[in-house]
Parts: C-alpha cells; sequence; structure tokens
C-alpha cells in the first residue's frame, strides 16, 4: 500500500464542500490541525485522524460534511485506509496551551530578521552542545516551507514512531547526538514543494508541539522560520518562551531585519525577553594566513547592534569551511570539541546557561500571547 502522508489527507479535504461558506473544508479553516497518520504493521492497514471544526453543535450540516469528508480520503488515499473524524465547536473552548509541556524547563526561539545568516547552522550546533554538556536537549525545526534539521542531523530517511502515553497516540521524536527532533521534514516529501495556506502550516506546527511526546527537558530550542510570520504568531500563542537569540551577519541589510526580530519579541503584547544576538560569518581567515582577519561583511556590526539593545553578544562565528561541510554532511560541527569551531560553539552554549539562569532569576515567566 502506498505510504499515505498528512499532506495527501489535507488534499482530500479540500475537495470536500461546506454548504455553510460554499467554500471546501480547508479554504473554510474547519481542519483544527494537520491529520495524524499511522500504520499497523500488524495488519497492514494505514489510519488517519482528522479534527473537524463548526461553527456549532447544532449545525445542519454536521453529519452530511463527516460523511463527505470520510469518503473523499478513502477515495483519494486508499479505501482501506482507516478514518477517525473528531469533532470541535467554536463556541467550546480548546483545552488551554498553558498545559503544553510542563516538563520543558526552558524554551529558546531562535530568530533571525533575514534568511540565509545561518540560524539554523547555530541551532543545530547550539543544541548539540547543550547536550554533550549535559543537559536534555531537544530541537523542534519550525520551518514548516522550508525544514533542514533532517539534513543536519543526517536523518533525512528517518521516520518518527507513534507511541502510546496516558491514553493518547503521541509522536516519538527522532534522537540524535542526545538531541531530540521534530521536524515536518520527517513527514513530506523532500523533493516537492510544501504548497499549504498559512493555516494548515501553523496546524502542522502545532501538532509537532502538542501531539508528540518530547518528555522532560532543559532546553527546547526552536528553529523558527526567517522574519516575522505566522509561524511566530503560532509559537508566541501556544508556548511560553523562555527567551529569544537573534542570529545575524555583520552586513547593514541583515542587521536592520535583525532590529525588526528584536521589535517584534519586545513587543509590549509579547514581551519575550532577548537573551541575546550572535554574529554569524564575523570574518575569514585563510588557513595559510591564520593572523590575519577579512571582514566580508563588515566589521561588529552585530556588537554595535548588540551594545545599542543593550543585549549580550553571544559569540562572533567566523566564516569556515568545516561548518557548512559538516552540516551538509549530518555531522554538525559541535561533535568536534577538539575543533576551534567546535570549541565556538561549546562556549556558546556555555553562555546561552548563563544568560537563562540570569533570566530566569530576574525576571518574570513569559505568558503566551493573547489570542484576542
Amino acid at each position: 500500500m502506498e505510504t499515505l502522508y498528512p499532506k495527501k489527507v489535507m488534499e482530500a479535504l479540500a475537495t470536500v464542500m461546506y454548504v455553510g461558506t460554499k467554500k471546501n473544508l480547508v479554504e473554510s479553516e474547519m481542519v483544527a490541525e494537520t491529520p495524524s497518520v499511522g500504520f499497523d504493521e500488524e495488519r497492514g492497514v494505514w489510519s488517519t485522524k482528522i479534527v473537524l471544526i463548526f461553527p456549532r453543535e447544532t449545525d445542519p450540516f454536521l453529519k452530511s460534511t463527516v460523511k463527505a469528508a470520510e469518503a473523499a480520503v478513502k477515495y483519494h488515499c486508499g479505501k482501506d485506509v482507516e478514518v477517525e473524524i473528531a469533532t470541535e465547536f467554536k463556541s467550546a473552548p480548546r483545552s488551554t496551551v498553558e498545559k503544553l509541556l510542563p516538563e520543558v524547563e526552558n524554551i529558546i526561539a531562535v530568530s533571525s530578521g533575514k534568511g540565509g545568516v545561518g540560524k539554523s547552522t547555530v541551532s543545530a550546533n547550539l543544541a548539540i552542545a547543550l547536550a554533550r554538556l549535559g543537559y536534555r536537549v531537544g530541537l523542534l525545526d519550525c520551518d514548516i516551507f522550508g525544514p533542514s534539521m533532517t539534513k543536519m542531523f543526517g536523518v533525512e530517511d528517518e521516520r518518527p514512531y507513534m507511541v502510546e502515553k496516558n491514553g493518547r497516540n503521541l509522536i516519538e521524536p527522532v534522537e540524535k547526538y542526545g538531541v531530540k527532533l521534530l521536524s515536518i521534514g520527517f513527514f513530506v516529501n523532500p523533493q516537492t514543494a510544501t504548497l499549504w495556506r498559512g493555516g494548515m502550516a501553523t496546524g502542522a506546527l502545532k501538532q509537532l508541539i502538542a501531539d508528540a511526546d518530547w518528555g522532560a527537558l532543559d532546553y527546547l530550542i526552536l528553529d523558527t522560520p526567517p522574519g516575522t510570520s505566522d509561524i511566530h504568531l503560532t509559537l508566541l500563542q501556544t508556548l511560553a518562551i523562555t527567551g529569544a537569540i537573534i542570529v545575524s551577519t555583520p552586513q547593514q541589510v541583515a542587521l536592520a531585519d535583525a532590529r525588526k526580530g528584536i521589535d517584534m519579541y519586545r513587543n509590549e503584547k509579547v514581551n519575550v525577553p532577548i537573551l541575546g544576538l550572535i554574529e554569524n560569518m564575523a570574518w575569514f581567515t585563510p588557513a595559510e594566513l591564520p593572523e590575519y582577519r577579512y571582514y566580508i561583511f563588515g566589521k561588529e556590526g552585530c556588537k554595535r547592534l548588540a551594545e545599542e539593545m543593550q543585549v549580550p553578544l553571544l559569540a562572533q562565528i567566523p566564516i569556515v569551511q568545516s561548518i557548512c561541510d559538516n552540516g551538509d554532511n549530518g555531522t554538525p560541527t559541535a561533535l568536534a570539541v577538539e575543533t576551534m569551531s567546535g570549541q565556538t560553539f561549546l562556549s556558546l552554549a556555555q553562555s546561552v546557561v548563563t544568560v537563562v539562569r540570569r533570566r530566569n532569576a530576574t525576571l518574570p515567566k513569559t505568558t503566551i500571547v493573547s489570542t484576542n
């Protein structure tokens, strides 16, 4: 039987018209979250669980819509697929998000104002370095449209399992290098573009957070997409983020966008502390001229921004070919603690631990952003 992906289930639901809006279920934003899928190896049967949101319990189109959704999934995904459809209603309160991840001590968002500054590379190496310091670490790849963590950790062919815990079926994160990892990259075809509307993307992200068995963690690192988007707002409305780390190059164009990222977290309605800045691609030193530093993207721009914003400069990371190569090969540089680059990320992790402890000792716990 062909492998069943959540994306294929969503495509089937997009063929079902809801009479109340004269639009399909996806366009009507009636799919509460990305459908979960599972495979029963003993019976060789795929199953999917779908949650549909209706305006009210007395909706006259409820039964017919549920039946049409089930029929569409069986038609497009296979007649043997077991379909379970749960219903919720806008008038009924959803479960409170404060109860999510009660065993996670600190949630760190690694952000950047623009793409291409090495944020994902920093996230991967920071997570591994924290694990090598003895901490329990999780890493969530929040970039739904451009996931990269599966490649950086060399787990592109892995598939997370479902485990039963407290009566719930939860996604078991893939563990490697001492880090628990989840990414939408595990569930979509890496060769095709993810053509999802905002609601579908944020639904998938919520499922990776709420329907996963993260267990007890000292640090959960969020590798966020570049910019300020629906994904960031979803994270802020779903999790109480301990603090944010901003990654930028010294280039003025990157710094201008980094300011916007800082402003997003410092907004009075958000109030997530900025733990510090990281200056990536700070300089280049040729192997044959170890005493030289070439400031290709400008000199100490991020350092000056940190001083201006009155936040710590956590690290200045030079341009080193091995950092790029190791990320592409699935063996991040933080694993090589005997190298200068490996020591740089180990030092970064120690700095992050210090600023998080200081933040927790001096500031109240961050609250989630209201959805109103």
